[in-house]
């Protein structure tokens, strides 16, 4: 399965931890992240992430291209909780494909844990069914 990462600034720790102890899951997929969050996790972790740019560089957007192109199976999109935060249009765009697409999505750590232990179950399967990258 294809898993795309991005954390906020503010979640990369705990984005980083959750990583670590799901490590065996996480381990047997394919990984991209955006470039701080990869490289916080694959130090880390030693997880083998593939890193499109930073965030704020462009890299969401990328991300966004994969899952548009149905290319990413799981987005786990841990985004700030500041009360007076914005949520900009790029998150909105990446909810909106993967209402579109449906990719399931976890915008938080209790929902993050939920799909990791079904794509570990072998809930996630179908997926299979629909990504391009999966018949290569």
């Amino acid at each position: 399965m294809e898993i795309a990462i991005i954390a906020d600034d503010t979640k990369k720790e705990l984005l980083t931890e959750f990583c670590m102890a799901y490590y065996e899951i996480l381990s047997k997929h394919s990984i991209c992240a955006t470039s701080t969050t990869g490289k916080y996790i694959a130090d880390a972790t030693g997880l083998e992430i593939e890193r499109v740019m930073a965030g704020s560089q462009g890299g969401a957007e990328q991300i966004a291209q994969r899952i548009a192109y149905n290319e990413i199976d799981l987005l786990l999109f841990f985004r700030g909780t500041l009360m007076n935060r914005t949520v900009s249009e790029v998150e909105n765009t990446l909810l909106r494909l993967c209402d579109t697409y449906t990719i399931p999505v976890a915008t938080n750590i209790a929902t993050a844990e939920i799909l990791v232990m079904a794509l570990d179950r072998g809930d996630l399967d179908w997926r299979k069914l629909v990504n391009p990258r999966h018949s290569k």
